[in-house]
């Protein structure tokens, strides 16, 4: 169980600090416990049961683990995600990003930029799938090495430029 302060990893929301527990419905008289979680990246708040939470809520990576996903980077060579239809690159964008998987976030991210690259060498335009789902993993996977290492999340992608510079 975790409490009021900790900082949790939650669904496709990203880090969140636990504000406390309690009901968001004061006439609910069952006991049911929720967690009160305030995003750090956007705004509001969310209630999710602490019993059997349906979106997925880890602890925030360490900073030794925040190193050790950056330290991968270079290991990694993902090829561009291709389907047949918008709709099932859709769906496994949405499955790695569910996921609540560091390496997934990075692989998408990746990803996504070697298809970025492409685009760019034949005069195109990222399409909108693969810019939205990039988007969404840079933001999420960002924000969680931002907390790890206790950077401004607007330097993540410097300070992950420099350190795997530094390795290669």
């Amino acid at each position: 169980m975790y409490q009021a302060g900790d900082l949790v990893y939650y669904g496709s929301t990203g880090v969140c600090k636990i504000e406390g527990l309690g009901n968001p419905d004061p006439r609910d008289r069952s006991g049911k416990q929720f967690y009160l979680l305030k995003p750090l990246y956007q705004d509001g708040v969310i209630y999710t049961p602490v019993e059997s939470s349906e979106r997925f809520m880890r602890p925030v990576m360490s900073e030794d683990e925040a190193h050790a996903l950056i330290s991968l980077i270079p290991t990694l060579h993902p090829e561009a995600f291709r389907e047949r239809t918008l709709q099932l690159l859709s769906h496994r964008y949405q499955e790695l990003l569910q996921s609540g998987d560091c390496r997934d976030l990075l692989k998408v991210t990746m990803a996504v930029h070697q298809k970025r690259l492409l685009a760019e060498k034949q005069n195109r335009r990222l399409g909108m799938v693969d810019e939205k789902y990039g988007r969404q993993a840079e933001r999420l996977l960002f924000g969680e090495l931002a907390v790890a290492l206790d950077i401004p999340v607007d330097t993540v992608p410097s300070y992950i430029a420099a350190q795997t510079e530094d390795a290669g």
